[in-house]
């Protein structure tokens, strides 16, 4: 075995259709069980693998075997044999989107509880790859659905957990099925004597790899995981750096272009981030790190590569924004915070179909990796109050205040007010931008995927009151939007005061906002051409059944009650509505 993983896939020797599937996933690296296990099965040998589950031996094994596939011939070319239906569903995906560019390929899962029909039509039709549990597949095997004569190669995956399950007899029919000039590779987390006698009996050859696991660690570093379901993973985020004591944050991703998407989507809502990748040169990349270091930029969004090296005393967490694929990796990725001594949090997202690797991690690290919730509206809410005192303390202390005093002593004097009510409205002045009740995300209820919260009380279609309607506009916010600048717009150009503009509700690529009902049409002809942070609004009425489909999401702001309709006011002239600029 070599003593260091190949600096690139493009080293391996990979097929082309396979290794520009690779790149543009933007895996940088292969993992140590990758470098060592594609050569070999490349050449045709017999592989002996013991890694532990997350070490990226799917990879491993499919990257090379697909290199060696024939699509032209539409029959089972590759039998892969697994434990568990999840992991025959997580096998099959993954060879699915490394085939992306073999013409007509097909893989077929195979497993118990999926109707049987289905897969007798997907192996009718024929497939090139099937992926499946041993009772499942020695199932089509008695029915005479399933050929295996022609297989060039069999993976058997995880062999200790299935011969602990009672398949070695299901294995052993199964591989006298295929033809003896095969390739055969083998993994498993540990070989046992049972496991180390199937492989002599079926492998010819083989090479051995070991793959010895490293991972420890720090014990100052708190893990916690959020399963994404309900909200989208940039909107949890978003709640965690509301509603955590942060400092400096490292989020990583899968891949290269992950990082600057991520990045620019926390710019676009406040968050001073910035990306860090391969593709970046060197000064680029030290740039990025300097500015993390001296505070001018508090997350850096980063690939596994990326990072390496990282060593940035002022990172209070570490976020896994997409999981690892590998355990070593999770350990590196969460070793970037809890350093010198210091405690560091350690925060990693997981969908439900990645919680096996969640076990594979905890079961890596011998530590537990604790549930954790979303932060709440009234959490976020009680942090932003909480700064907002630190601030106002702050200035109490170390800010020369007397010209001020005397300020507020005149103005009450002057309009006979009190000091709570002029002290309410300076504090709603300082916090207006970003208001300590949050109406917008985060809040305990924001939907996903058009899916209505559970209990939210309906409102009318036409607005908070009679005489609403409700309009789109081309501006959201991923174009910077703002309340205040959909306000100004309506206000200065359709002559509509602030009082006279309803809810607005921004979204990403749009806003929703309710007008009077009752607006001239030449009004909203002339703002279908105003510009709004560089975009035209092109207003449109929204019917009924879109402005339900709307409500999946939550208020942006409700602005006032009056209705101002200055057009019935106006001259015959104003009511042409305003001159074009």
């Amino acid at each position: 075995m070599s003593e260091q993983p190949l600096a690139s896939f493009d080293e391996l020797g990979l097929a082309p259709t396979v290794l520009k599937v690779i790149n543009e996933i933007g895996y940088e690296t292969p993992s140590p069980i990758q470098a060592e296990s594609i050569p070999p099965l490349l050449e045709g040998r017999d592989l002996l693998g013991q890694a532990q589950t997350g070490t990226g031996k799917t990879a491993a094994f499919a990257l090379p075997l697909l290199s060696r596939i024939d699509p032209n011939q539409n029959v089972p070319q590759i039998l892969v044999l697994t434990p568990t239906r999840e992991l025959a569903l997580q096998v099959a995906e993954a060879m699915s989107t490394y085939a992306r560019y073999l013409p007509s390929f097909h893989v077929l899962p195979v497993y118990g509880g999926q109707n049987i029909g289905q897969q007798l039509r997907q192996l009718a039709r024929g497939v090139h790859v099937v992926v499946g549990t041993p009772g499942r597949v020695q199932d089509h095997l008695r029915r005479g659905t399933l050929k295996l004569d022609r297989v060039r190669s069999v993976v058997l995956d995880e062999a200790d957990e299935m011969l602990n399950m009672g398949f070695v007899d299901d294995v052993e029919e199964i591989l006298a099925q295929v033809p003896r000039e095969r390739q055969t590779a083998l993994f498993s987390a540990t070989i046992p004597k049972e496991v180390l006698a199937v492989a002599r009996r079926h492998l010819v050859d083989p090479v051995e790899i070991r793959i010895r696991s490293k991972t420890t660690t720090v014990e100052t570093i708190n893990q916690r995981y959020w399963q994404v379901k309900g909200l989208h993973k940039l909107d949890a985020l978003t709640r965690i750096l509301e509603a955590e004591e942060i400092d400096g944050m490292l989020i990583f991703v899968r891949t290269k272009t992950a990082t600057v998407e991520l990045a620019e989507k926390l710019e676009a809502r406040g968050f001073s981030s910035a990306a860090l990748n391969g593709d970046m040169t060197q000064v680029m990349r030290e740039k990025a790190v300097e500015r993390l270091k001296s505070g001018l930029l508090d997350i850096v969004v980063a690939t596994d590569v990326a990072a390496r090296g990282l060593d940035v005393k002022r990172i209070s967490h570490v976020v896994n924004y997409d999981i690892p694929y590998d355990t070593e990796a999770y350990v590196h990725r969460i070793g970037r915070t809890g350093r010198a001594g210091r405690t560091g949090e350690a925060i990693l997202f997981v969908a439900p179909r990645e919680m096996r690797m969640l076990t594979a991690i905890e079961r890596a690290t011998r530590q537990t990796i604790t549930p954790m919730s979303v932060p709440s509206r009234k959490q976020i809410a009680d942090r932003r109050i909480s700064l907002f005192n630190e601030q106002l303390t702050e200035a109490m202390q170390s800010q020369e205040l007397e010209f001020f005093e005397e300020l507020i002593d005149n103005y009450q004097h002057e309009f006979d007010t009190g000091l709570r009510k002029i002290a309410a409205t300076l504090a709603y002045l300082v916090q207006k931008d970003k208001p300590l009740q949050p109406d917008v995300a985060p809040t305990d209820d924001l939907p996903v995927e058009g899916v209505e919260p559970h209990g939210r009380k309906q409102e009318p279609v036409g607005g908070m009151e009679d005489g609403f309607a409700t309009f789109r506009i081309e501006v959201g916010r991923i174009h910077g939007v703002e309340p205040k600048h959909i306000v100004g717009a309506i206000a200065n150009e359709a002559r509509i005061s602030s009082q006279g503009i309803g809810r607005i509700r921004i979204y990403e690529d749009h806003c929703l906002v309710d007008l009077p009902a009752d607006v001239p049409r030449q009004i909203l002809k002339h703002l279908q051409n105003v510009w709004v942070c560089g975009q035209k609004l092109r207003i449109a009425a929204v019917s009924d059944s879109d402005d339900k489909r709307q409500r999946k999401f939550q208020k942006r702001r409700i602005i006032g009650k009056k209705i101002d309709r200055p057009w019935q006011k106006t001259t015959t002239k104003s009511r042409r509505g305003p001159k074009k600029s």
